[in-house]
């Protein structure tokens, strides 16, 4: 039985209706074998949407075992070829969720990050 849906994940779902976002599947299944639900999947981009609550609380996803839990989960979609976006409360705003959209539709791309400079020899 999917998880009763959080304050948090219903102020993304509003927001994404309101700017019109595409289609989401709502706690989708992205493992064959394991029970990991992400929040929110975009399938045509195969990007799955994480409303990170509790960021000011000592709750689940911030103790130590809910924290590698979380990153075992989010290795492994990665790892199948999927798009990871974490979302806090504080991007739950209009301007973040349009740029989400815009890059879901295709309209914009993320810009390559600027690699650090490193030493001659250096391998990574």
């Amino acid at each position: 039985m999917p998880a009763k849906e959080s304050r948090l994940e219903k102020k993304f779902a509003f927001l994404w209706r309101c700017l019109d976002g595409p289609p989401l599947e709502r706690e989708f299944k992205f493992h064959p074998q394991r029970k990991w639900r992400a929040d929110f999947a975009h399938l045509p981009s195969q990007t799955l949407i994480e409303i990170e609550g509790g960021a000011w609380v000592s709750g689940r996803h911030n103790r130590g075992s809910g924290f590698v839990a979380d990153a075992e989960k989010y290795l492994e979609a990665v790892l199948a070829g999927w798009r990871v976006v974490r979302l806090t409360e504080r991007q739950l705003e209009a301007d973040s969720i349009e740029r989400l959209i815009a890059l879901l539709a295709g309209a914009v791309s993320i810009p390559p990050a600027a690699a650090p400079s490193s030493p001659a020899g250096s391998i990574l």
